[in-house]
C-alpha cells in the first residue's frame, strides 16, 4: 500500500473510514512515524466511533472537558534512583499527549459521559483514578487500592474473588456529574497498558485454557457452533476447548455471535485515552518499577510495594513474546496481519513495536 500524498489530517478516533497504518522502528521506543489513508478496503471497520449515545447531559456540556495532563507532584520523591524511570514516564506522557493532539481532533466527548468513566477506580485518600485494563496487572492493581483505601492491611492476603467481586473499590461513574468532574480534574489519572499481542494471547489462555464457569458457556459454546465446522454434541454443550484460531475468528468477525469482552477489548476503548488525559502511563512490561513509583509519586506508606504475584494459573509460563509467537504460528499471515489492525490504535498511541507478522 503506498501513501496517499494528498492525504490531509484526519480524526484518527472518529473517521468512519479504514485507515492502515505504517510504523518503523525497532525493538525500542521510537516514534510512530506515518498515518495514511488508503482506498483498500480490510474485512473488518478498523475504527469504530465510540459506543454510547451522542451527546451529554446538558449540564456536562456547559463544564470545561479537562483538555491537558498536570506536572506530576515530584515533591515526595527524594531517592535519585528514580531519576531514570521518571524521564521514560515523561517521555510516555509527552508521546501520547502529542499523538492526541495531533490524531484525536477531539474538543469534546463523543461517547456518554458515564460510560467512558466506568471503568475508572476512585481512591479518595490519595486522590487517584486508575483506568483498569484487564490483563495488565489490573488484579495487584486494585490489591494496592484496597491496601491505600484501609480495607486490608496488605496486598498479599487479598484473594482473587475479594478483588473482582468484592465490590469494595468505587468507580467513578458511582458518582454525581459535579463528582466526576472534580475528580477528573484534581486527582491523578493513572493508566497501566501492555503490548496487545501479549495482552489479547494472556486472556486467551486465562479464559479458554482452564476450566471456567463463565467464557465457556458464554463465549465458548458460541464460538464453537459458529467457526468448528462438524463439532460434536459434547463440544457444543460445554463450550471447552475452543482454539486460538476460532477464538481469532470470533475477535475479528463484525457479526460475532457474543459480543466484546473487556479482557480483549481495545484500550483506547476501554479508558479513553484522548478524552481522559492520564496524568501517568505505566507499562506492563516494566511494571513493578512503573508501579512503585507512582506509589512514591502519590505518597503511598514507604512500606507499600506492588506484589509481584502471578494472580491465577501460577504454575504456567507467563505470557511473553515467546509464548505469543508460539500462538501466532497457527494463525496465516492475513488474520495475523488483521490482529494488528484491529488494535493498531493501541499500538500507536502508546509506541509499542510494530509486531512481526
Amino acid at each position: 500500500m503506498s501513501e496517499d500524498p494528498k492525504n490531509k489530517e484526519e480524526n484518527l478516533l472518529n473517521s468512519e473510514r479504514p485507515i492502515r497504518v505504517f510504523t518503523e522502528n525497532n525493538h525500542s521506543q521510537g516514534e510512530a512515524q506515518v498515518l495514511s489513508r488508503t482506498t483498500g478496503s480490510p474485512t473488518i471497520q478498523l475504527i469504530e466511533k465510540h459506543q454510547g449515545s451522542k451527546t451529554l447531559f446538558r449540564k456536562f456540556s456547559e463544564m470545561n472537558w479537562p483538555v491537558d495532563t498536570r506536572p506530576l507532584n515530584k515533591s515526595l520523591v527524594a531517592d535519585s534512583k528514580w531519576k531514570r524511570i521518571d524521564a521514560t514516564q515523561e517521555k510516555r506522557r509527552s508521546f501520547l499527549q502529542e499523538f492526541c493532539k495531533k490524531y484525536g481532533g477531539v474538543s469534546r466527548p463523543q461517547s456518554h459521559l458515564f460510560h467512558m468513566v466506568s471503568r475508572i477506580y476512585v481512591e479518595d485518600k490519595h486522590k487517584i483514578l486508575y483506568c483498569e485494563v484487564p490483563k495488565a496487572g489490573c488484579s495487584n492493581w486494585k490489591r494496592i487500592l484496597m491496601v491505600l483505601n484501609g480495607l486490608a492491611p496488605s496486598a498479599y492476603n487479598i484473594s482473587h474473588d475479594a478483588v473482582h467481586y468484592g465490590k469494595h473499590l468505587k468507580k467513578l461513574d458511582s458518582f454525581d456529574l459535579k463528582g466526576i468532574y472534580a475528580r477528573l480534574n484534581t486527582y491523578t489519572k493513572a493508566v497501566f497498558v501492555r503490548d496487545p499481542m501479549e495482552r489479547l494471547v494472556s486472556a486467551f489462555r486465562d479464559k479458554f485454557e482452564h476450566p471456567n464457569s463463565y467464557y465457556h458457556p458464554v463465549f465458548g459454546k458460541a464460538i464453537i457452533k459458529k467457526y468448528r465446522p462438524n463439532a460434536c454434541e459434547e463440544e457444543l454443550n460445554n463450550g471447552s476447548g475452543v482454539k486460538f484460531k476460532e477464538f481469532i475468528h470470533y475477535l475479528l468477525d463484525s457479526h460475532r455471535p457474543v459480543g466484546m469482552d473487556i479482557h480483549w477489548e481495545k484500550i483506547s476503548k476501554l479508558c479513553y485515552p484522548c478524552l481522559i488525559h492520564y496524568d501517568f502511563v505505566g507499562k506492563f512490561e516494566t511494571l513493578e518499577e512503573d508501579a512503585n513509583y507512582f506509589l512514591q509519586l502519590i505518597g503511598a506508606p514507604k512500606r507499600l510495594k506492588f506484589p509481584n504475584f502471578k494472580d491465577r494459573h501460577s504454575s504456567d509460563k507467563r505470557t511473553n513474546a515467546q509464548v505469543v509467537r508460539q500462538y501466532l504460528k497457527d494463525l496465516t499471515r492475513t488474520e495475523r496481519q488483521l490482529i494488528y489492525d484491529f488494535y493498531y490504535l493501541d499500538y500507536l498511541m502508546f509506541n509499542y513495536t510494530t509486531p512481526f507478522l
